[in-house]
């Protein structure tokens, strides 16, 4: 009998199953005639749900058949981690929220001694305090950070995708600067009105910011059209520190509440805190689409090297704070009226121009200004970011291949007079040169279907150059 036990467990299953891409799991038929499921396997994070197989009223023996109750790990991941975690979203996604989770609850304590120093310079707990002047340092203070938000919104709404990880850092720290104005605030109690409305105002700026650029990530993160349950999930998350943060402040501020140097003191350190893990978290971040600073990063390394950095690399080396104020001034998609006012310029800027985009260059200014066509796509803007960007590789140190090193003499010698004729040049160059730069992209595993290049909206349409009659 134990000869037929053992060949009867050969046999391949009936069927199987499997949780996301955990391990999959066999089902054998039993001799009773029931399903007999092989035990549960983990891989990483994932504790899969168990079902029964069993006919109603028989229990799961020890040799394999599933309970009905979850584990608890996998309850937990049910609620704070999106569903099908970690293949249904990004690479970056854990250390990122572990980080951000940090940054959090950091923020969570600075922001309980804000409160409280902002209610005791309203004058709770003062019998003298006047209620209506409260309720109007209130109503000041909130409606400055209105306004300030709507500005803010118009002047950098449109360029918050493009810098994403710069504008995420930006807004935290801004965050902390207006902590520590409404902490400063009651020493003050002149300028106590001004004071906490510019607080109020730089909040409304990270408000705009950070859920901006908050929504930017999210959508980076998920990975099978699940932004919905992947921004979800980080909302529970955020919850659970802040209640965390909560309690603790409970706990902390009847003890530092009557020392403002304590308080002080435990504000720049948790501010610390704040900051490190806010870098942390987003130096944890691996974007795979092109902004211009990591478009600048790649193309340096192959102009110098002859290859791709891969986009982890590129992501590593991307700065935080320079990327704000490039050294190269790109313009994508301007409007052609202001880069021509006659027929003769016109000409000039489309003789040599057979893709669909023209491209103006201002060497004095080191700013490049690109034309777009209404055929232009997303392959047609990162060649003239590219065009731009070789341009500006022209004017600085550093070995380039053959073909670019001739340009840069001939513009060192005449830069004035074949400034046109360089980025004509420049076009032959980038015609053999460009395909191979776009298939290293795709290869080191870019996304070049799209990018978070800055483009405006303007479009426009020319007469192609006729070609030149050979007599």
């Amino acid at each position: 009998m134990a000869g037929v036990a053992g060949a009867g467990a050969l046999e391949p299953p009936l069927c199987s199953e499997q949780f996301g891409s955990g391990a999959a799991r066999g089902c054998r038929a039993a001799a009773d005639g029931s399903l007999r499921w092989e035990a549960a396997g983990r891989r990483g994070w994932r504790l899969p749900r168990i079902f029964s197989a069993t006919p109603e009223g028989r229990g799961g023996d020890g040799d394999g058949a599933p309970g009905a109750a979850l584990q608890p790990l996998a309850g937990l991941q049910a609620v704070f981690l999106p569903q099908g975690f970690p293949d249904s979203v990004s690479a970056d996604y854990l250390p990122y929220q572990l980080w951000d989770s940090v940054q959090a609850f950091a923020s969570s304590l600075s922001g309980s001694l804000a409160t409280h120093a902002v209610l005791l310079g309203l004058g709770v707990g003062n019998a003298k305090a006047s209620v209506s002047a409260a309720t109007a340092t209130w109503l000041v203070k909130d409606s400055t950070g209105m306004l300030g938000r709507i500005a803010f919104t118009w002047w950098k709404g449109s360029k918050l995708d493009c810098n994403a990880k710069q504008w995420r850092l930006f807004a935290d720290i801004l965050n902390d600067l207006a902590m520590f104005l409404e902490i400063m605030a009651p020493i003050f109690p002149i300028c106590f009105t001004m004071t906490v409305s510019t607080s109020n105002l730089a909040k409304c700026i990270v408000s705009v910011a950070g859920g901006a650029t908050r929504a930017a990530l999210t959508v980076h993160q998920a990975r099978r059209n699940n932004v919905a349950d992947v921004s979800a999930k980080d909302s529970s998350q955020e919850t659970l520190v802040n209640l965390a943060g909560l309690l603790v402040s409970l706990l902390l501020l009847p003890l530092i509440s009557d020392c403002p140097s304590l308080s002080l003191g435990c504000f720049f350190l948790l501010t610390a805190l704040h900051i490190y893990a806010n870098y942390r978290a987003v130096r944890a971040l691996v974007m795979e689409t092109l902004n211009e600073s990591r478009l600048q990063l790649v193309l340096k390394h192959f102009l110098q090297r002859g290859e791709v950095l891969d986009p982890a690399s590129a992501n590593q080396m991307e700065p935080l704070w320079t990327g704000f104020w490039p050294s190269l001034s790109l313009s994508l998609g301007v409007p052609l009226h202001r880069l021509i006012s006659s027929v003769s310029e016109l000409q000039q800027m489309v003789e040599g121009h057979q893709e669909p985009y023209l491209l103006h260059w201002n060497q004095k200014r080191n700013q490049v200004q690109v034309v777009l066509s209404q055929m232009a796509g997303p392959e047609t803007v990162l060649r003239a970011a590219t065009h731009g960007l070789v341009l500006g590789a022209l004017q600085e140190d550093g070995p380039l291949p053959g073909e670019l090193e001739e340009l840069r003499s001939r513009m060192q010698a005449g830069p004035e007079r074949d400034g046109w004729v360089v980025i004509r040049k420049l076009h032959q160059v980038l015609d053999r040169m460009f395909p191979e730069f776009l298939k290293g992209l795709q290869t080191a595993g870019w996304k070049t279907e799209k990018h978070q290049l800055e483009v405006d909206e303007w479009r426009a349409t020319w007469l192609p150059t006729p070609e030149k009659k050979i007599l």
